[in-house]
């Protein structure tokens, strides 16, 4: 498996890549892998040729009071993952490499940006945008992988990819979750035993919304409200945000609908944590 470093080697990879006649898959990640990103891989080999996976802790997407300096780098672990899925590239630039001295342009989707964890977290879609530009830009892929749990990201990188008419093909995977229901994520390892467990309200609070759904309840605030019921059952979780909305838009659905987004984020401790389902999937 190459360990590639710099945008110049990303670049001469795929195209020699692709002009053998290959497809290039490309799994964005910051790293500390867990079976969430492996399914992302796996669906990557499943309906491409060559798979690249990048790992880039991006600063730019972290508040000023955020987890940066502490989020878990695991960059030995993360590529003997990768090289027993069959990857046979992973790009690990350097901040400098992806932010040269003096860069000054970033790109931001108006509007959705400042939806859900846009919210929540200011500046954080500009950050993700940007990057994603950047990888997109470096890589040129056929298609590109992300996840289900970070629903308002895919939301804010589609909106992105239509108006930049990005000849690349986004992809999403499932939510994929422990056996006891939380969703997966690089920061649960910041969880103490206690708000591990206490964490389960989110899945929780997901699966009440569902059930809302599924019973025949239509109105936003009704689902909503069984939602958060979930979890404020726990005095140890802290809400910021219950949100049932348009998956496309991000503005609050009028009335439940199937395909709308149940979204919710929540802190235990110092942990910020989030989760969503489709209604009727």
């Amino acid at each position: 498996m190459q360990i590639l470093p710099t945008v110049a080697e990303l670049r001469a990879w795929s195209r020699t890549t692709q002009r053998s006649g290959a497809t290039v898959g490309l799994v964005p990640t910051m790293g500390a892998l867990h079976a969430g990103h492996l399914s992302l891989v796996r669906a990557a080999l499943t309906q491409g040729d060559r798979v690249i996976v990048s790992i880039f802790v991006n600063p730019t997407q972290f508040g000023p009071n955020e987890d940066f300096a502490r989020y878990p780098r695991t960059f030995d672990a993360d590529c003997a993952l990768l090289e027993a899925e069959g990857v046979e590239a992973v790009f690990a630039p350097a901040i400098e490499e992806m932010y040269p001295s003096g860069a000054a342009t970033f790109v931001e989707v108006e509007g959705l940006s400042g939806r859900l964890d846009g919210q929540s977290r200011p500046g954080h879609f500009r950050g993700v945008a940007t990057v994603v530009a950047k990888l997109f830009a470096a890589t040129e892929p056929t298609r590109a992988y992300f996840g289900q749990k970070d629903a308002a990201q895919v939301a804010v990188l589609r909106h992105m990819v239509a108006d930049l008419l990005l000849p690349v093909e986004l992809f999403v995977c499932p939510i994929v979750r422990e056996a006891d229901g939380l969703a997966m994520s690089s920061r649960n390892r910041y969880l103490s035993a206690t708000e591990r467990a206490d964490a389960l309200a989110l899945s929780r609070a997901i699966q009440a919304g569902q059930s809302a759904f599924a019973a025949g309840q239509r109105t936003t605030e009704a689902i909503c409200a069984a939602a958060r019921l979930e979890l404020t059952r726990s005095s140890a979780v802290r809400v910021d945000y219950v949100a049932l909305v348009d998956w496309t838009t991000l503005l609050p659905a009028e009335q439940a609908r199937a395909g709308d987004l149940l979204a919710v984020a929540a802190w235990l401790g110092a942990t910020r944590l989030i989760d969503n389902c489709i209604l009727g999937d």
